[in-house]
């Protein structure tokens, strides 16, 4: 796994670190994060959707835009498991990670037919009850739509830097999540 030394970065690597940290080496193997395929912490490309899905005249099969979506779905189609990590940005996901989401119009289907795990790994600097309202909103419909299994979400409120992150719970709790999957 490539590390970004971007600060806004930080506390969403830590819990990627935590929840991976109990896998062994054939389960890794088996799970993709964002990190490991690059949505925000790789200088891996990924070219925002032209145009709405219903345009590109092929929804299923090789995309037509040349960047590394292409290794990002083999990726994908191989795994049991996608963990969406994300920092909270205006109550909702990273642009990137949005990006790549868009982006998986080309292989709905073969996702959809896979019924693979899922998982989301958040960080807010606030605290508000509602902070996470609406991405988990939007996680749940990406569940459902992709015919997921969710394993479960840990929504770390209160961190924004990694000093927070570290001081609270949450990295253990994301810990705790990726070791009830072995």
């Amino acid at each position: 796994m490539r590390i970004s030394y971007k600060p806004y970065l930080l506390p969403t690597l830590i819990f990627s670190f935590m929840f991976l940290s109990c896998k062994s080496h054939a389960e890794l193997e088996t799970i993709i994060t964002v990190e490991q395929v690059g949505a925000a912490a790789t200088p891996d490309r990924i070219i925002p959707i032209e145009g709405a899905p219903f345009e590109i005249p092929q929804l299923e099969g090789p995309c037509a835009q040349k960047d590394s979506v292409g290794k990002i779905r083999k990726m994908i189609l191989e795994a049991d498991m996608m963990v969406f990590v994300t920092p909270l940005y205006y109550y909702g996901m990273s642009a990137q990670l949005k990006t790549l989401i868009d982006r998986f119009c080309a292989f709905n289907s073969s996702i959809q037919r896979k019924h693979m795990k899922a998982a989301l790994l958040a960080v807010a600097w606030n605290d508000d009850e509602w902070t996470f309202e609406a991405l988990v909103s939007h996680y749940k419909t990406l569940v459902r739509y992709l015919n997921l299994m969710d394993m479960g979400m840990v929504l770390g409120a209160e961190c924004g830097t990694p000093a927070m992150t570290q001081r609270s719970e949450f990295p253990k709790l994301a810990y705790e999540l990726g070791r009830t999957l072995s």
